[in-house]
């Protein structure tokens, strides 16, 4: 079987060559434009950064790939899905707010912003999952699956939970909608915190399994009856309604890559990750903290998994920035080597099986050619 192509390109650039029209040039050698994109809406999946979080891609970098589409006549958008824990884009208002705030409006970016799950995360489509092992059905942002070409633009950065996050997790979760985020980070039935509910009955509506009641005048879920939708912990605005039992690391890596599966498969895709701003966690964290590797390049590829494994390697030849996460851990007395930046970093994660569960699933292939331009 061929190898994959990476293509790859350091931030390095002459005087008056914005590093912009050097992303412009890794796409297009790398292929973007063999896409037919004439007429075709062009969802541009991405993550606009929590509010007090600073290592996000700058709209720069969006911008310049929305003129790329645009070019082949396309007709681009960027897209996000609302995120299921508390914070600035727990529903499309705040989030639109949010990647406002953060520089991401059609002047910078030269196209819309659409948040793909609707006003409260439950606007998602079923989309079955081929080979599945987990997740059958992924419940997708309806606006993602109504493009007809998809875009992953991933900020390669730690992660607490996964490792790092790069074009498999801008995918998978990203693209999942509340419901979505749920099936994948837990399993179980939700419930009221009885403190924080307001009885305002907007779960119930949203319901559709008739299992919430207001008999003592806090909203009850009836375990028995419950399908474990999640739908509630979309609709309520006061962050009443959770469900506290958290996968373990590997099985979310796993549905992850079974999301990711679901996103792409049988339609036109093409993957860019930027390797830079490295934080140890999540652009989902409301602070970024000093980055644990220094910046490497951008990286493209019409398959996400050799993409990843490529910015993995990448990572892993570098050597760790002083006054880091990842160098304040190896310093100290007795620490446990792995000899592995992201497990040194957070070590609790797991990140191989995301990609030799996407591998199985026949999304692509851990092996690759990386080329240099």
């Amino acid at each position: 079987m061929e190898k994959s192509k990476v293509y790859f390109t350091d931030f390095r650039t002459k005087i008056d060559v914005p590093i912009t029209e050097k992303l412009k040039k890794l796409c297009k050698k790398a292929g973007i434009g063999e896409i037919d994109m004439e007429n075709k809406f062009v969802a541009i999946k991405m993550h606009f950064g929590e509010l007090g979080n600073l290592a996000y891609l700058r709209p720069n970098y969006a911008r310049a790939v929305v003129d790329l589409v645009k070019e082949k006549g396309g007709l681009p958008f960027l897209t996000d899905c609302n995120t299921l824990y508390p914070g600035s884009r727990k529903n499309a208002l705040e989030h639109l707010d949010c990647a406002n705030i953060n520089g991401f409006n059609p002047i910078t970016t030269g196209c819309q912003v659409i948040i793909a799950d609707g006003l409260r995360g439950t606007d998602d489509v079923a989309v079955p999952v081929p080979g599945a092992e987990y997740c059958p059905e992924a419940l997708i942002g309806r606006a993602i699956m109504d493009a007809d070409v998809f875009i992953s633009l991933s900020h390669f950065k730690g992660h607490e939970a996964t490792g790092f996050g790069g074009a498999l997790k801008n995918i998978g979760m990203g693209c999942g909608s509340r419901t979505g985020k749920m099936q994948q980070h837990k399993d179980g039935k939700p419930e009221v915190n009885p403190d924080l509910c307001v009885c305002c009955k907007r779960c119930a509506k949203e319901c559709g399994s008739d299992a919430i009641t207001y008999e003592t005048g806090k909203a009850v879920i009836h375990q028995d009856i419950c399908k474990g939708c999640g739908r509630c912990i979309g609709a309520c605005t006061f962050d009443a309604i959770s469900n506290e039992n958290e996968d373990a690391n590997e099985m979310l890596g796993r549905k992850i890559a079974e999301y990711s599966m679901a996103v792409c498969h049988n339609r036109p895709c093409f993957h860019i990750t930027l390797v830079m701003d490295i934080s140890p966690n999540c652009d989902c964290h409301g602070e970024n903290d000093a980055p644990i590797l220094p910046d490497v390049g951008m990286f493209a590829s019409f398959d996400p998994v050799a993409l990843d494994q490529a910015c993995v390697d990448a990572c892993l030849r570098s050597d760790p920035m002083p006054n880091s996460q990842l160098s304040d851990n190896l310093s100290r007395p007795g620490w446990h080597h792995h000899h592995d930046h992201f497990l040194d970093s957070n070590p609790n994660i797991r990140w191989k099986e995301t990609l030799e569960h996407a591998e199985k699933l026949g999304l692509g292939s851990r092996e690759y050619e990386l080329i240099v331009m």
